[in-house]
């Protein structure tokens, strides 16, 4: 193969139909990759800056929802109802708007985790098929020269190569972003925590 052939797009193009379409999946699935990562790096940010905003008693930005339900809960006075009581009833509110809103928080967090364990397979699909598209010149050649059995390992090499481009990001940004979620899930438990009526 030529030296221009062996950069990604050489690859492509010269791989055949299958491959194409394998290398063509995994393109696409390490493109939305790092678009989740993105947002969820968005969405993190803007989780801890409200949160910092809030311990300092400044505006309380995205965490609206779960001091809204907290207010609503607090506002709510039902007789003979004892302050442990109380206190109990408004935290049961804010947990359960902690819930829906971190659900909410974590978005397109599984997918990350579908794309990290799904791509290294489609890529050994590929990476098999290039091998079998080896076997398959050798067999209509009747050689075994480098000539023959180049195009079929460079296209398993390929498909290997972007199945891991694609996998190894959405491993570290699933790992890294749900730390950072169940982070700050506790400061917020902490924060909101602190405002609740004493019981």
């Amino acid at each position: 193969m030529d030296i221009p052939s062996m950069s990604p797009l050489g690859l492509f193009l010269n791989a055949g139909p299958t491959s194409k379409l394998v290398m063509a999946i995994l393109l696409a699935a390490s493109v939305w990759t790092w678009v989740l990562i993105i947002d969820a790096v968005i969405v993190a940010r803007r989780i801890a800056t409200s949160v910092k905003s809030a311990r300092e008693g400044g505006p309380v930005g995205v965490l609206w929802p779960i001091v809204e339900a907290a207010r609503d809960a607090q506002s709510l006075h039902l007789p003979y109802e004892m302050p442990k009581a109380r206190r109990r009833r408004i935290e049961q509110h804010v947990n359960q708007a902690m819930q829906e809103f971190m659900i909410d928080a974590r978005g397109d967090l599984p997918n990350l985790a579908i794309v990290s364990s799904v791509c290294p397979f489609v890529g050994l699909f590929g990476t098999v098929w290039g091998i079998m598209s080896s076997f398959a010149g050798i067999a209509a050649t009747q050689e075994t020269s480098l000539a023959v059995v180049a195009p079929g390992i460079a296209e398993a090499l390929a498909a290997t190569s972007y199945g891991l481009a694609a996998a190894i990001p959405a491993a570290i940004g699933y790992n890294r972003f749900g730390a950072a979620i169940s982070r700050l899930n506790d400061e917020i438990r902490d924060v909101m925590k602190a405002a609740l009526p004493a019981g």
